[in-house]
Order: C-alpha cells, then sequence, then structure tokens
C-alpha cells in the first residue's frame, strides 16, 4: 500500500508551480501528509573583473535568499493549511539538482511539480527541472503539464 507522509512541492512562484502546489495540498489532504514547500536560488554568476564595479555578490545573495523565504512564508500561509504542518525550505544551485537533494534530505515520500511544456529550441535551450526531477529523484514524482491535468 502507499504510504506517503511527506509531500515535496518545488516552486518558482509563478502561476503553473502554483497548480502543482494545490495538487500537493490535496494528496497530502488524502493521506494525512505534510507539506515542504522549496525553492531554489539560482547560481549567480561571476562579475566582470572591473575594479570599478561596485556589486557586492554575497550581499546580493543574501537578499535573494531573504526574499525567497519571505515568498514561501507568504505562499504557505495563504494556500497551504496549518494541519499539513508545512515547512520551507531555500536552496541554493541548479534547480532540478538541488530539489532532489532536498527531497532526499527531507526525506520526501512524493514530489509534485508542475512543468511548462515547453518544446523545441525552448526545451533544448533551457531545459526542463521537471524531467531532470523526473530522471534524479529517488522517489516517487507527479509531474503534469499544466492545463492538462
Amino acid at each position: 500500500m502507499l504510504t506517503i507522509h511527506k509531500i515535496l512541492c518545488p516552486t518558482d512562484f509563478s502561476e503553473h508551480a502554483l497548480a502543482g502546489l494545490k495538487y500537493a495540498v490535496d494528496l497530502a489532504g488524502q493521506f494525512g501528509a505534510r507539506i515542504c514547500l522549496v525553492h531554489v536560488v539560482p547560481v549567480i554568476p561571476p562579475l566582470p573583473p572591473d575594479p570599478n564595479f561596485a556589486f557586492e555578490v554575497p550581499e546580493y545573495a543574501r537578499l535573494l535568499t531573504a526574499d525567497a523565504e519571505q515568498k514561501l512564508s507568504e505562499l504557505a500561509s495563504q494556500h497551504v493549511p496549518n494541519k499539513l504542518e508545512p515547512k520551507m525550505v531555500v536552496g541554493h544551485g541548479d534547480a532540478g539538482a538541488e530539489i532532489v537533494r532536498v527531497a532526499e534530505d527531507e526525506r520526501a515520500d512524493l514530489i509534485v511539480i508542475a512543468t511548462q511544456g515547453l518544446t523545441g529550441l525552448r526545451h533544448f535551450v533551457f531545459g526542463s527541472v521537471a524531467e531532470k526531477v523526473v530522471r534524479l529523484a529517488k522517489c516517487p514524482v507527479l509531474s503534469f503539464r499544466v492545463g492538462t491535468a
């Protein structure tokens, strides 16, 4: 029998990710599972070696992380009932690999992720976070294209 105690739901705060969260919340309610919301802050590219360039990478990364934490908290308070014991995690780096790492660390029983369904050149250039998660995850992944589920 399938037992689900923790559902991991990645988000980039887009509408399609919100659709994924709605599925995760419904499933968590049916299984009595907890929800773990994850947002991954991308790697900040190296800056030009221009000594006149005054951009503080560590400060910028800290601000991105703080912003993600605030957005996750707001998302949880608006869309996840307290009885599901929502947990928020901010990761850093490659989104697909980081989602899989967090799922393992959190011992998630299921990952629920929506995809935009990019095709052709856009898919080749941008890749698919959902596709990478499906390939790398050690737990089951529920992936669906928004508008078709």
